[in-house]
């Protein structure tokens, strides 16, 4: 079928604009789900030096309580954010609670949507700072970026940022370094499916039980 050439004049600027819409909201898309937790904290006497979960929706799935049974964890993962969400809305989700640790787990989506393995370690590195300089005393747990089967076609960008992410962890008393990448890949090279749902990104039980061995040592 064949359109006038002013209609799909029309049809490109409409898309452009629904584009540059949607660019330009930033951070403020999540807006709602940050209103949602600071709902929750005015109902929820929070018990004091918790362990604070955040990033995307691989920390927003993960049941916290099943995983970890009578522990003081909250969970603030959200949507498909990236790294530089959490920085926007730090003031209102990492803060307030004053955690004695931070399991951070991003970078997947920043990468998906085209951002460099610099950048990812870029954003980790602003992150990490300016939490430390507010919360001195707060320990850090990074989650690397997983290789998942939807993804897989971007692993080595992704395991490019977790080397320098890694690498940085090191350097730090306060930092540390879950690498759940080699325990989700099978004998032959590829992330193990059993890990997975339906859609090869988001993780099974079976694979948050794999996070959960890894992780278990830094959260004692």
């Amino acid at each position: 079928m064949r359109f006038p050439i002013t209609l799909v004049c029309l049809m490109v600027l409409f898309a452009t604009s629904l584009w540059a819409d949607d660019k330009s909201q930033g951070p403020e898309r999540w807006e709602a789900d940050i209103q949602k937790f600071e709902a929750e904290d005015a109902r929820v006497r929070r018990r004091p030096n918790p362990t604070l979960f955040i990033g995307s929706s691989s920390i927003r799935k993960w049941d916290l309580n099943q995983s970890f049974p009578g522990a003081n964890m909250i969970n603030r993962g959200f949507g498909g954010s990236e790294i530089a969400d959490s920085i926007h809305f730090a003031d209102r989700i990492v803060f307030p609670y004053r955690p004695v640790k931070i399991v951070l787990y991003a970078g997947d989506n920043d990468i998906s949507r085209g951002k460099t393995a610099a950048q990812v370690v870029k954003d980790f590195g602003t992150f990490t700072k300016r939490v430390h300089a507010k919360l001195p005393e707060t320990k850090m747990i990074f989650i690397a970026i997983k290789p998942s089967i939807k993804r897989w076609a971007l692993v080595s960008q992704m395991r490019d940022a977790n080397r320098q992410i890694q690498a940085i962890c090191e350097q730090h008393d306060w930092l540390a370094f879950a690498d759940i990448d080699k325990p989700m890949i099978g004998k032959d090279g590829q992330p193990k499916p059993k890990l997975f749902v339906k859609d090869g990104l988001h993780l099974s039980p079976a694979g948050y039980a794999v996070w959960k061995k890894v992780l278990a040592p830094h959260l004692r």
